[in-house]
């Protein structure tokens, strides 16, 4: 065979094993998002479907034998043309984006532009979540991300993961910690500099008697952002509302008031 035969036919195979490479991931796009975390040794399997929402569905994943847990929760995004906030522009205000090359690719909204906005966004929750668990705020542990999803703490059995709060019934002497709790979480946010921004009792787990907090893409810096006292005020009402039904009566506004002057005054 003359050399420009062999380099054709190796050119051939080479595109062959490329497409026969996206026909699988274009067949599993799951095991796809989750390929590097396998490489990695942080996962073995694909368990279950745990939670489809708006933006991101959760799998339980089953851990490599390398990690220290049996399970781990894969939070894998939507494709930014799939995903489900409708003003994403309120909750990115204030976001530092250094590369000035994709900040000018963003604001003219070009694909490259709408990718790098989707891939920030994944990183942006977990930095957000590596923060804050390190500060002492109840969430779960995160593990690592890549440029479509998030790997984290699992909280459940396999087959029976942790509930939401909104549908759980607490126990009389359960209502008013787990009230303290999430506004003690709220505050230790702000005064890291951080609302979550969609707090309600249907992101907050509750497992064995503790609640845990999730989903924080949308957490802005309310030194940066105009809208973080209304998302602030929107949170603790969701918190109140949802304590009410158990005779627990707060006024949200004179909480969130009264954690705002104390961010602004730096007394948290």
């Amino acid at each position: 065979m003359s050399k420009r035969k062999l380099l054709r036919a190796l050119e051939e195979q080479e595109e062959l094993e490329a497409l026969q490479e996206q026909d699988q991931e274009a067949a599993d796009p799951i095991q796809a998002s989750l390929d590097s975390f396998f490489a990695d040794g942080l996962i073995s399997e694909i368990l279950h479907v745990v939670k489809s929402g708006k933006e991101a569905t959760v799998y339980c994943c089953r851990a490599h034998p390398s990690q220290d847990v049996p399970y781990i929760a894969a939070k894998v995004y939507r494709s930014r043309n799939n995903r489900g906030f409708k003003n994403d522009s309120v909750y990115q205000e204030g976001r530092y984006v250094g590369d000035q090359r994709i900040k000018r690719a963003m604001k003219n909204k070009s694909d490259a532009g709408r990718e790098a906005q989707f891939s920030m966004w994944i990183a942006h929750e977990f930095t957000m979540l590596t923060g804050l668990y390190k500060a002492g705020a109840t969430i779960p542990r995160p593990i690592a991300h890549n440029s479509n999803a998030i790997l984290m703490e699992y909280l459940g059995e396999p087959q029976q993961p942790a509930p939401a709060l909104q549908g759980v019934q607490l126990a009389p002497d359960e209502v008013y910690p787990t009230f303290a709790n999430l506004m003690d979480n709220i505050q230790l946010w702000l005064k890291h500099n951080v609302v979550h921004g969609d707090l309600s009792a249907y992101n907050i787990l509750y497992w064995q008697g503790k609640v845990t907090i999730i989903d924080f893409p949308q957490a802005v810096d309310p030194r940066f952002n105009s809208h973080a006292y209304n998302l602030l005020l929107r949170d603790i009402d969701n918190i109140c509302k949802y304590i009410g039904r158990y005779g627990l009566h707060r006024d949200s506004t004179e909480l969130a008031n009264r954690l705002w002057h104390q961010f602004k005054n730096s007394r948290l």
